[in-house]
């Protein structure tokens, strides 16, 4: 299949880049300049999809020979989050963002994310670097959690290839994120609140209710102590004291009958997958409606395509979220993106577990 190329230089990545945030925080572009810079970021978007492939299918390898039941998944970011990240970081180019592109592992447990996290250590050790992509950063947020309360591993790849016909992505950058199931539904529980209340909780400029930040900070605390890994910075110390302060803000923010409620409230029209490559979610929380668009190989363009008009339409409805994702199956995209889908029943179990201790 033919894949999307470059088809413009850095410095007309990052002028579109710069229109881009313009255009989502600041509402003052003319309709001329943007429609030019969203082609040239949505081209710069879709280039990342080949060395995303590469790198995932070494992922998925990886990830289910440490965990027969790990699952993996891919995407290409938001324009949003793309906005968000380069107004949070000024010194940042869109042609230096290093999760443009992104693959996913959910791992089973906690040794089941070491497992895989020491079979990409061992092929470092290893293996030449030349013809293969090559592990550019890595940071370890279980070992050191957020102060939001985010756990999980990150590593960035540059690709690089051996062929001739595929050196025209090299250098492109991939995120590669690995977590457990206990910290991916801490994740899930954040986007789904998110969604619901407008809060700015996962943007590097936090905004809204302190209360709903603070718990989700003691939450990543207590589901690391039942991981037995590292709690999170300006959390107790003291066992009792954090659960204590958990369910004064638990039951003040009723978060067990809100996370529920939004849960059942999405109705998922899910299309017949078939043959599908991709999938299309655009999330309605107003009208808790969820529309799930497949695309096969040969459609991929016409995805991108799509995924670009999509999001130039919620700019007169910014609740509405959209993002274009590749799983394996539509059962598989339930439980790698179950924020879109609102499942957060893990999170609620893991509260009940907190609560209860």
């Amino acid at each position: 299949m033919a894949w999307t190329r470059r088809h413009h230089s850095k410095g007309q990545i990052d002028r579109a880049g710069a229109v881009l945030v313009k255009w989502l925080t600041e509402k003052n572009v003319g309709p001329e300049g943007l429609d030019q810079a969203l082609t040239v970021v949505n081209n710069w978007r879709a280039c990342h999809s080949y060395p995303l492939q590469i790198i995932k299918m070494t992922l998925l390898k990886r990830a289910r020979s440490a965990d027969s039941a790990a699952l993996v998944a891919q995407r290409l970011k938001r324009l949003p989050s793309m906005a968000i990240k380069l107004r949070d970081n000024p010194a940042m180019k869109l042609s230096q963002m290093q999760d443009i592109g992104g693959c996913r592992a959910v791992m089973t447990s906690i040794s089941d994310v070491r497992k895989l996290i020491g079979l990409y250590e061992r092929s470092n050790t290893k293996n030449p670097h030349h013809g293969r992509p090559i592990q550019h950063e890595q940071y370890d947020y279980i070992h050191s959690p957020k102060p939001d309360g985010y756990r999980s591993y990150h590593l960035i790849f540059k690709y690089q290839s051996k062929y001739e016909d595929k050196k025209v992505f090299d250098g492109q950058r991939i995120e590669i994120q690995i977590r457990s199931k206990q910290q991916h539904a801490w994740a899930t529980a954040v986007e789904t609140v998110q969604t619901f209340t407008g809060l700015a909780l996962k943007s590097k400029v936090k905004t809204g209710d302190p209360e709903w930040l603070r718990f989700f900070a003691l939450m990543g605390s207590a589901m690391a102590l039942r991981e037995k890994c590292a709690t999170v910075p300006g959390t107790p110390s003291n066992k009792a004291e954090l659960i204590s302060e958990i369910r004064r803000l638990s039951e003040k923010l009723r978060v067990e009958e809100v996370l529920m409620a939004w849960g059942s409230a999405v109705q998922s029209l899910t299309s017949a997958a078939g043959d599908a490559a991709a999938f299309l979610l655009e999330l309605d929380p107003i009208n808790k409606m969820l529309m799930t668009t497949p695309f096969k190989n040969n459609e991929l363009q016409k995805a991108y395509e799509e995924y670009l008009r999509k999001e130039k339409e919620s700019e007169k409805r910014p609740e509405i979220q959209v993002v274009l994702v590749s799983v394996e199956s539509v059962e598989a995209l339930r439980a790698a993106y179950p924020n879109y889908y609102l499942d957060t029943g893990a999170f609620i179990g893991a509260l009940k577990q907190a609560i209860d201790d």
